[in-house]
C-alpha cells in the first residue's frame, strides 16, 4: 500500500492511496461471494452459479461496486498506520480502479492544526480580591436562626421578625380604590431586605384588622425613553405571625453546623471559613478564565468546523440533560445552537492550544498522578484505589487531569497582579456609565439634527 499525506491547508488534508490488485483481492472475492448468494441464473439455483461464470457475466460491476468500499476500509488502516488524526467526516474525493490492476483514491478531511505557541508565559494577569464584610457573616447567622425558627399567631406587629398576610388594594392620586386593581391573602416577611421599607416601618405597631398605606416610584428603560410610574397602596392586616427564633444551645449549634460547631463562637467562624473558600474560590476561577482567555487570544486562529460542530453538539446534549434533571423547559435546539456557539468555538481553540503546549512543555499524566487523585476519591466513595485508577485509564478522566496540569503550569509561568474587586467593579460600573452617557448624547444630537434638517419642498 502506496500512502502520500498532502497538507491542503493548516486544517485540511488529503490521503492518497494507491493498492495493486493482489492487495485488495482478498476484498474483491469476499465481495464475490457476497453478491453469488442473491444472484440467480436460468439453470441454477440461487447462491449456486458457478464463480467463473458470475465473473465473466457481472464481474466489472461486482468489482467497481466493491472498490468504494474497499477505499473506505483501506483509508482506516492508512490512518492507523500514520497515525492520522481526522476530526471530521472523511470525503471521497477521487476513485480509480483498474480491474486486475491497482486501485487508488483520495480522501479529504480536517485536523487539529499545530500551533506553535507564543505568549503564553510571564504574562500579567488580574485576580480580583474579594474582602469580607462583617455584615455578610452576621446576615447569614440570622439566617440560619430564622429558618429554624418558627411562627406562632401574633396580635401586633412589633419589629420586623413578623410575617403579615394582607389585601392590597392600589389607590390613585386622590386616595380612592382603583377597580380591578386589588390582590387578596398577600404574604409578606417584614424581615426580607427585599421588601419595600415603608411597608415594614408603616407596619410596625399596627394589629390584625388595622390598615396602612404605601407607596413607590418605579423607572424604567422603554427603549430610548425613561418610563416613571407612582404606585400607592392600601394594605388590610388579615393575619399576624411573630418569629420565635430557636433556643441557641450546644444542641441547635450541632444541628447546624453538622456537628462540627458547639457554640456561637464557633459556628461564626464556620460561616466565616466558609464566605472565605466561597470568595478564594471565585477569585482562583476569574483569575484562571482571564489567563486561559489571554493565552487565546495570543494564539488566536480558526479552529477546524468540524471540530468545533462536535463540541457545539456535546455543549447543546448538556444543556437539554440539565434542563431534564431540574425538570425545567428544555429550550428550542436552533436557539441553544446560536447561544453556545462562541462557546464551543473558543473551547474548540483552548483544546488544540492546550494540546500543543503539553507537546512542547512535555507535560504528562503520570502513575503517580493518579494514584495521587485515586487516593483521594477512595476516601470519600469507598471504591478501591486500583478500580478507581482502571476507571481512569478507560474513560476519559486521564485527558481531565491532563488539562489540569496544563493549567497549573500556566498558573505557575504567569505572574498574578491582585487588585480590589469591589474598586475594579465600581471603575466597570463608572465607565459603563459614562458609555452610556457618550451614547444618549449621540441619540439626543442626531434627534436635534433631523428635526433642525429641512424638509424637502413638495
Amino acid at each position: 500500500m502506496d500512502i502520500k499525506v498532502n497538507s491542503i491547508s493548516d486544517i485540511d488534508q488529503e490521503l492518497e492511496v494507491t493498492l495493486t490488485y493482489d492487495e485488495i483481492k482478498p476484498e474483491i472475492d469476499e465481495a464475490y461471494r457476497k453478491e453469488r448468494k442473491n444472484i440467480a441464473l436460468p439453470g441454477f439455483r440461487k447462491g449456486k452459479v458457478p464463480m467463473q461464470m458470475l465473473k465473466k457475466l457481472y464481474g466489472d460491476a461486482i468489482e467497481y461496486k466493491a472498490s468504494e468500499d474497499i477505499a473506505n476500509k483501506k483509508f482506516w488502516d492508512a490512518v492507523d498506520q500514520e497515525k492520522l488524526e481526522p476530526v471530521s467526516t472523511p470525503k471521497l474525493v477521487d476513485l480509480n480502479f483498474q480491474p486486475g490492476e491497482n486501485l487508488s483514491f483520495k480522501v479529504q478531511y480536517e485536523v487539529k492544526p499545530k500551533l506553535e505557541l507564543k505568549d503564553y508565559t510571564g504574562l500579567e494577569v488580574e485576580k480580583p480580591v474579594f474582602k469580607l464584610k462583617d455584615d455578610e457573616v452576621e446576615r447569614e447567622f440570622q439566617h440560619i436562626i430564622k429558618t429554624n425558627g418558627k411562627f406562632e399567631e401574633a396580635e401586633e406587629i412589633t419589629d420586623r421578625n413578623h410575617k403579615i398576610v394582607v389585601n392590597l388594594q392600589r389607590m390613585d392620586s386622590e386616595g380612592a380604590p382603583i377597580v380591578g386593581q386589588r390582590s387578596e391573602d398577600m404574604v409578606i416577611d417584614l424581615s426580607d431586605e427585599k421588601v419595600n421599607p415603608q411597608i415594614s416601618d408603616n407596619a410596625i405597631g399596627k394589629k390584625s384588622g388595622e390598615t396602612f398605606s404605601f407607596e413607590f416610584v418605579d423607572e424604567h428603560m422603554h427603549g430610548e425613553e425613561k418610563h416613571r410610574e407612582e404606585y400607592k397602596y392600601e394594605a388590610e392586616i388579615t393575619k399576624i405571625e411573630k418569629l420565635v427564633p430557636p433556643e441557641l444551645n450546644e444542641e441547635f449549634f450541632e444541628k447546624v453546623s453538622n456537628k462540627k460547631a458547639k457554640s456561637e463562637d464557633e459556628l461564626r467562624q464556620i460561616i466565616t471559613e466558609n464566605f472565605k473558600n466561597y470568595y478564594d474560590g471565585q477569585s482562583d476561577n476569574i483569575f484562571t478564565n482571564s489567563l486561559l482567555n489571554d493565552v487565546v487570544k495570543n494564539n488566536d486562529f480558526t479552529p477546524p468546523s468540524a471540530y468545533v460542530e462536535t463540541i457545539l453538539k456535546s455543549l447543546i446534549e448538556q444543556e437539554k440533560e440539565n434542563a431534564k434533571k431540574y425538570k425545567q423547559h428544555i429550550p428550542d435546539e436552533n436557539v441553544l445552537r446560536e447561544s453556545l456557539k462562541t462557546r464551543a468555538e473558543w473551547n474548540a481553540k483552548w483544546q488544540i492550544i492546550m494540546e500543543s503546549l503539553v507537546e512542547k512543555e512535555n507535560i504528562k499524566v503520570e502513575d503517580s498522578d493518579l494514584e495521587e487523585l485515586a487516593k483521594k476519591e477512595s476516601e470519600q466513595t469507598g471504591i478501591s484505589i486500583e478500580k478507581l485508577i482502571k476507571y481512569y485509564k478507560d474513560s476519559n478522566r486521564t485527558n481531565a487531569v491532563l488539562e489540569e496540569k496544563a493549567i497549573k503550569f500556566l498558573k505557575n509561568n504567569n505572574k498574578v497582579v491582585e487588585v480590589d474587586a469591589e474598586k475594579k467593579a465600581e471603575e466597570a460600573k463608572k465607565k459603563e456609565e459614562e458609555s452610556k452617557k457618550k451614547t444618549e448624547k449621540k441619540v439626543a444630537k442626531k434627534k436635534s439634527e433631523d428635526k433642525d434638517e429641512p424638509k424637502e419642498g413638495k
